[in-house]
């Protein structure tokens, strides 16, 4: 019987892709680059623009935290885990949604969030360095005026470990995104208050064994208590694949690409 751990990485590197080709020609659309931190470390990961830019206007843009299965050095794992390139492009958000995407890369053996997955809870640690360096990265992405970035539209999604780093985000940057979409993760229960003006929609798998589903339910909990309306789905019979379900939702990218700061 596999651990959680081996489970956990089992499920988030399910290749939805049919074929090396396809995959190839998917990663063709997404520009590796290295961001060399001013405070020290460097930090790997692959952006994609709109396919159709007109001066003057402004473009949103998709962060993507990727699962224990994407780790590594070769800056591809982290779109190839758990499909998300081909997840992408089925949803259309370099065409249809005309959006960015950013996702970065975590070292093996590092994380997001620099906490246990199979905890019930746990407070806010300090930020680790993937998630410093991909502010950083991210921030002098969205200042590149070449780039179009629209401020207002900056989303931010992940799955299982991206999970955390998804909730992680928003609790550190809550005025920042516009939108956010954590799959199967949890948070501090402590910042509820900070993050009842967010649009958030969670999912997450009922029969989820690696990740308790609790750790969903009680973020939505303490959101809903503070004044907040995030959304949650807990998809029944799932277990911790739930990002299947997001993603083949047309109502999600709706609602998430509908979303904008005022």
């Amino acid at each position: 019987m596999k651990s959680p751990l081996a489970l956990s990485l089992v499920l988030s590197i399910t290749p939805v892709l049919t074929s090396a080709k396809n995959m190839d020609e998917l990663l063709s659309n997404y520009t590796a680059a290295t961001w060399k931190s001013p405070h020290a470390g460097a930090f790997l990961y692959r952006h994609s623009s709109p396919s159709k830019m007109e001066k003057g206007n402004k473009y949103p843009l998709l962060v993507f935290f990727h699962g224990a299965g994407g780790r590594g050095n070769d800056n591809k794992g982290q779109l190839v885990d758990a499909g998300g390139i081909g997840a992408f492009d089925k949803a259309g958000l370099r065409t249809k949604r005309n959006s960015h995407v950013f996702a970065g890369q975590v070292p093996k053996g590092e994380r997001w969030v620099d906490v246990h997955w199979a905890l019930l809870g746990h407070r806010m640690p300090k930020v680790s360095d993937s998630m410093r360096m991909a502010f950083e990265a991210l921030d002098a992405y969205v200042a590149n005026e070449k780039n179009q970035v629209d401020p207002k539209r900056i989303y931010v999604m992940g799955l299982s470990m991206g999970g955390y780093g998804t909730w992680d985000a928003i609790q550190r940057r809550p005025g920042f995104f516009a939108a956010a979409v954590p799959i199967c993760g949890g948070g501090d229960l402590n910042f509820g208050k900070r993050l009842k003006a967010i649009p958030i929609w969670a999912w997450h798998g009922e029969m989820d064994r690696v990740i308790k589903p609790s750790r969903s339910r009680d973020m939505i909990d303490a959101i809903k208590k503070a004044g907040g309306n995030p959304k949650y789905s807990e998809i029944e019979g799932r277990g911790h694949n739930s990002w299947t379900d997001a993603w083949n939702s047309k109502e999600m990218w709706n609602w998430l690409y509908a979303q904008k700061k005022k």
